[in-house]
């Protein structure tokens, strides 16, 4: 077996235990105690970012990996994918993080529409590159 690399961001001995050739070691929703709800919405475009609180009691080594990669705005797809979980245990290790106070979340700005958001040109041009592509 080879050493288990960490993912970007994350120091050696940190995190969930990885294996090249079998995966991650430890059942994903043991880091949410077998929870599949979070106590708050979280949108996978939700942006949260760290707000320099510390927790007051121990949340465990998911919720620590989490906030650590929380010091920018950051998606909740992309924690998700960085901390190789998925989603919805990512969503509930955010909502412990954010019933704690430790983060703060916010959706995403919407982006600037033209004075058509149903360009018939745009739509075509977007259908003919997907018809070339596949």
């Amino acid at each position: 077996m080879r050493d288990p690399q960490p993912p970007p961001g994350q120091d050696e001995g940190e995190g969930p235990l990885l294996d090249d050739d079998a995966g991650r070691l430890v059942r994903p929703y043991t880091a949410s105690n077998g929870r599949t709800r979070p106590s708050a919405h979280f949108d996978l475009m939700t942006l949260v970012m760290a707000t320099g609180a510390r927790p007051q009691g121990y949340l465990g080594p998911d919720h620590a990996q989490v906030l650590g990669l929380c010091c920018g705005p950051v998606s909740v797809a992309e924690l998700a994918s960085r901390i190789r979980l998925p989603a919805v245990v990512t969503k509930v290790l955010l909502s412990d993080l954010a019933d704690c106070g430790a983060i703060s979340t916010r959706a995403p700005a919407p982006a600037p529409l033209g004075p058509d958001p149903t360009d018939r040109e745009l739509l075509e041009a977007v259908l003919d590159g997907l018809r070339k592509r596949l």
